[in-house]
């Protein structure tokens, strides 16, 4: 899952084996009066999540007695402090965790379950939006988590750029193409689409999105078919915009993180760029102003092929949970009630860019925009949840590193044909297999 969008888990193998994990005592700080939160980096920097978190804990004080020791982590940093966590009991009462991790931490057993009564405490299944608990487990088990903060990829495009070429917004994937080959003028450093191409994340989620689009299932039986013709048009689908296309910079192979891509959009170096929906946040900070950009849901081949799906994002977003060996359950269960109740999803939402996952939220003006409008109806109509296995975790680090060497590939000018892609997947797939 990516820093905002979903990081995949690095040390999955262990995780599927079984990590044998004693939870949480919360720290010496745990008591009734007192809880330690993990939150993760939602904002453009840690000092501006701790900007946004810190006065709405202090309303959380002033209204319970409970007072939180906040710490917002890195997501480069999350991951591994939270496994460190599952095996030295040493951790935190509340933390986040990217939605696609769910069922693999969900396998350590360090996690309070939301059986029917534990979810009842914050809210109950209906004060959520139905697609966010899609992520939250295992299938047929209580989910160790509930959503706090929603994400959705949409494809952003520039108005001025469109309308100057006498464009409409890509309704197909071959529009898409099209358009973006109209709008690519290397002598002028313009290109029709960026992309975050040294982002293992970015490609694991692509080639989910894209394989589903050509019909691909990731895992049958709980066996990988990363290697299958659909998953190899869905990864080529991606790459060659790039590889075959020539419509991404070839420097977009060393974008890390999606300042490099809001940074090229908003200053009209990139026509469109595929992105989840907290971009306007980052949009506006680097000068672009909301009605110089346009959202419309990133656009299947049309016709989809034999099997295909019209997905144009996978369930994105941050899951909250409650280690099982917290000394303060109810205190734990009382600040996920809090930061998910109507009032502070608007606040943290408006603040730091996500979707709210809650239904009432949405009743505020500020999340009535025609942007908002379309993310939520992409979340809740036009996203596919990642397979909620333990495996999964293995899918999103192997399958993404090789997405992210293919568009390295590329970028160098070396051949990535559907040979070459297969071939790349297969080997992802026989390191799955082999549990490498």
């Amino acid at each position: 899952m990516k820093a905002r969008g979903i990081a995949a888990l690095a040390a999955s193998v262990t995780l599927a084996a079984g990590l044998s994990a004693c939870g949480s005592g919360g720290g010496d700080d745990s008591s009734p009066k007192s809880l330690t939160y993990w939150a993760s980096n939602q904002g453009r920097s840690i000092q501006q999540d701790q900007q946004v978190l810190g006065p709405e804990l202090k309303k959380f004080e002033a209204k319970t007695g409970i007072k939180v020791k906040l710490e917002v982590i890195g997501w480069p940093d999350l991951l591994n402090r939270i496994l460190a966590a599952t095996s030295s009991g040493q951790g935190p009462d509340v933390v986040n965790v990217g939605n696609t991790w769910s069922a693999s931490l969900q396998a350590t057993g360090a996690f309070q379950p939301f059986d029917d009564a534990t979810i009842a405490k914050v809210g109950g299944k209906a004060k959520f939006i139905p697609s966010t608990l899609t992520s939250t487990g295992a299938a047929g088990k209580p989910p160790a988590f509930v959503p706090l903060y929603g994400l959705a990829y949409g494809l952003f495009y520039n108005k001025k750029l469109f309308a100057d070429a006498g464009l409409k917004p890509p309704q197909s994937w071959q529009e898409l193409v099209a358009d973006a080959k109209k709008l690519t003028d290397p002598a002028k450093k313009q290109y029709g689409v960026v992309m975050e191409g040294a982002s293992y994340t970015e490609g694991a989620h692509f080639a989910f999105m894209f394989g589903r689009q050509n019909g691909a299932n990731l895992f049958q039986g709980g066996q990988p078919g990363f290697d299958s013709p659909q998953m190899v048009a869905g990864v080529k689908q991606y790459v060659d915009l790039m590889a075959g296309q020539k419509v991404v910079n070839p420097s977009n192979a060393e974008y890390l993180n999606d300042a490099d891509m809001l940074k090229d959009f908003a200053a009209g170096k990139a026509a469109m760029m595929m992105i989840q929906s907290y971009a306007p946040k980052g949009l506006a900070e680097n000068g672009m102003k909301a009605g110089e950009f346009g959202v419309v849901p990133i656009p299947a081949p049309d016709p989809l092929p034999p099997g295909g799906h019209k997905v144009s994002s996978h369930v994105a977003g941050i899951n909250i949970g409650v280690f099982k060996n917290t000394k303060n359950k109810d205190g734990a269960l009382k600040l996920i009630d809090f930061l998910t109740s109507p009032d502070e999803q608007k606040i943290l939402d408006t603040q730091l860019g996500p979707l709210p996952v809650v239904q009432q939220a949405y009743n505020d003006p500020k999340f009535q925009t025609p942007e908002i409008k379309t993310f939520r109806d992409i979340l809740a109509n036009a996203s596919e949840t990642l397979p909620m296995i333990p495996q999964e975790a293995q899918f999103e680090t192997l399958v993404g590193n090789t997405v992210k060497q293919l568009i390295a590939d590329a970028a160098a000018g070396r051949p990535v044909d559907d040979q070459t892609i297969q071939s790349r997947l297969a080997a992802a797939n026989k390191k799955m297999q082999s549990g490498g």
